[in-house]
């Protein structure tokens, strides 16, 4: 089989940006999402009304213990389904699926990373906050908070990581993102390791600049660290 590169790279690139374009927005939707939702949920967890708690780690349970592409199909085809046993017309769309999708997903792992930077932080300043006379409340939110999300900096930068490569999965329910479009070309002309390559690389260049983004902002807090 001869396989032209130049010439998949040429045909496939204006689809494979449109799903870059895809990609891209619905990991920062639900990335935004999940960050107010994982904080939500962790500060759930540590409350001291039992059932409040429970139901944090009941949420936690279910989206760790169950497969991504399950919770897709479940949100996509099993809730319309159920909405629709009741009488009402109801669908999602692809990206409005997708996006509940990884925000419920992405949410109980980032709730997990700022469970742990609260339990970073060192117990003596909430302690010394309280003895100001400051409200458990407000020690959360003045003093232990900002500690915690900068300790959970570089854990939240591989989270989008994980998550941008996630939609990638999503493309199971229909979501135009950059998998997608390469089934539909490959389904066109047949250049199957082409295409793949194309592909492959692309995700390596938006991924290795995360990275390094990940790695510079780790050297900037241990810098501050040591100042």
């Amino acid at each position: 089989m001869n396989i032209n590169l130049l010439r998949v790279i040429r045909e496939a690139f204006p689809l494979l940006v449109r799903g870059v374009s895809v990609t891209a927005q619905i990991t920062v939707i639900s990335l935004v999402i999940a960050m107010f939702l994982g904080l939500f949920v962790c500060l759930m967890g540590l409350s001291k009304i039992k059932p409040v708690s429970w139901i944090s780690k009941f949420y936690v349970w279910v989206i760790r213990g169950t497969p991504l592409l399950v919770q897709a199909f479940f949100i996509y085809f099993g809730i319309p389904q159920l909405v629709q046993s009741w009488g009402v017309p109801f669908r999602l769309s692809p990206f409005l699926a997708g996006i509940i999708t990884l925000s419920l997903n992405a949410g109980a792992y980032i709730s997990e990373l700022f469970r742990g930077g609260i339990q970073a932080v060192n117990p003596g300043q909430t302690e010394a906050a309280r003895s100001l006379g400051l409200s458990k409340a407000r020690t959360m939110r003045r003093v232990v908070l900002p500690q915690a999300i900068r300790i959970s900096i570089p854990s939240l930068v591989n989270q989008c990581i994980i998550s941008l490569k996630d939609t990638s999965i999503i493309s199971i329910i229909g979501l135009a993102e950059m998998v997608y479009q390469a089934k539909i070309y490959i389904g066109r002309t047949m250049e199957s390791f082409a295409t793949w390559t194309v592909v492959a690389v692309m995700y390596l260049i938006i991924i290795s600049v995360l990275a390094q983004i990940s790695v510079a902002i780790e050297k900037r807090l241990d810098y501050g660290n040591k100042g």
